[in-house]
């Protein structure tokens, strides 16, 4: 018995030491200046599928539509395609298709995919590493992220208003309890208003950069996310390039839509089928506004590193425990799946650069074989966060 009690006197220890305390934040967090109300799509009845095409994303735009009149039966194809939220009325299932069940499509794509899961089980889960957000106004209630937001801050141009559907998806995908890359990282948000004039993403990079003196040590904030880009024609360019320099020599990945001018890195978003396996790279395939250039071998685009995009499930703006499934997304989807990424491998490797880090991602990136039209062709590397978390913990 004494020594079964040492044995078990041993393990505790060595597990407590494996475990890296995460000091305080400043009593000063959180801060949250403002809490914007819940959007209200205020939709009506919808008479006919068709009317809810997007032409532009080629998807069936089915959020907080009522579509309990219409007979969907003989529609599989076309709500295969679809992007519906919790509060979408749906038809009797007699008027649904054999097959179609938007429940499970919604929880099922709650998943972020490609094992991050697994890392979360063993504890590595962005825990003592900061992510800020700059983007749209944020319903801060949102049971995905509320706990985690530790800092929210709007932009002088901003004067009151709701929340908006941008800023919960991202947050969500970043750092979200059930969806989220790393759902124990901290959360530091700005809010802006959508302009070409990047002023505000100047001011708002600058912000980040001073919260993060006030920090400790093991707490600091190492990647913003910004899910937008810019031209050098915008208002305000040359002044943003200056605090994008400022962030990097700090030491923080800023990952944006202009990443390969900001970092030198590049990457693209991924495609999947809503009811795939999100954990098996084999599921990815090219996204449908780029599938073209992949197939005609114009652009195979293997000199970036693919990143998980379509068929996400993510916190939606019209509550604080509503959700909402998008059949199609864009890089906006993609760049918060990277940040939390980062922020796993900050929590395992606390002295990793941007630069390191996203040359073990593209060496330990998996390579998948498609077939088209009778071809085979090669799609990678896709980022395979498990192998990238075991490659630095074994270097």
């Amino acid at each position: 018995m004494k020594k079964l009690t040492l044995y078990f006197l041993i393990l505790a220890v060595t597990l407590s030491a494996c475990v890296t305390a995460v000091p305080a934040l400043p009593a000063t967090f959180p801060k949250i200046d403002r809490q914007p109300v819940a959007f209200v799509f205020n939709r009506e009845e919808l008479e006919d599928l068709e009317s809810a095409y997007d032409t532009v994303i080629l998807e069936y735009d089915l959020r907080s539509h009522d579509l309990s009149t219409l007979d969907l039966e003989d529609n599989l194809e076309e709500l295969s395609l679809a992007s519906f939220d919790d509060r979408t009325l749906w038809p009797p299932q007699g008027q649904l298709p054999s097959g179609f069940d938007w429940q499970e499509i919604l929880e099922w794509n709650k998943n972020p995919g490609l094992d991050v899961r697994s890392l979360h089980v063993q504890g590595i889960n962005g825990q003592g590493v900061g992510i800020a957000i700059i983007d749209q106004k944020l319903l801060v209630e949102h049971a995905e992220y509320a706990d985690q937001l530790k800092l929210y801050e709007e932009a002088e141009d901003i004067v009151g208003g709701r929340a908006q559907m941008h800023a919960p998806a991202v947050a969500s995908i970043a750092v979200g309890k059930t969806v989220g890359v790393a759902p124990g990282a901290d959360l530091y948000f700005i809010a802006t208003q959508e302009s070409y004039d990047l002023t505000t993403y100047t001011q708002g990079i600058r912000r980040i950069l001073e919260i993060n003196e006030a920090l400790p040590e093991g707490r600091k904030i190492r990647v913003i996310s910004i899910s937008d880009g810019w031209m050098p024609d915008f208002p305000g360019y040359d002044e943003l390039q200056v605090a994008l320099e400022e962030a990097k020599a700090a030491g923080l990945l800023i990952i944006n839509s202009n990443l390969e001018q900001v970092h030198g890195f590049k990457f693209h978003g991924l495609g999947r089928v809503p009811l795939s396996d999100p954990d098996d790279p084999a599921s990815y395939e090219p996204a449908y506004w780029w599938a073209e250039n992949y197939f005609n071998g114009k652009n195979r685009f293997d000199d970036r590193l693919l990143i998980p995009m379509d068929s996400r499930t993510v916190a939606s703006p019209t509550g604080g425990s509503d959700y909402v499934f998008y059949r199609h997304g864009g890089w906006s989807w993609s760049i918060p799946y990277v940040a939390g990424v980062y922020a796993l491998t900050a929590q395992v490797d606390p002295d990793i650069t941007p630069e390191q880090f996203w040359a073990v991602a593209m060496e330990t990136g998996r390579v998948i074989e498609l077939q088209h039209n009778g071809e085979s062709v090669l799609l990678g590397p896709i980022i395979d966060p498990v192998a990238l978390i075991s490659s630095l913990q074994n270097k």
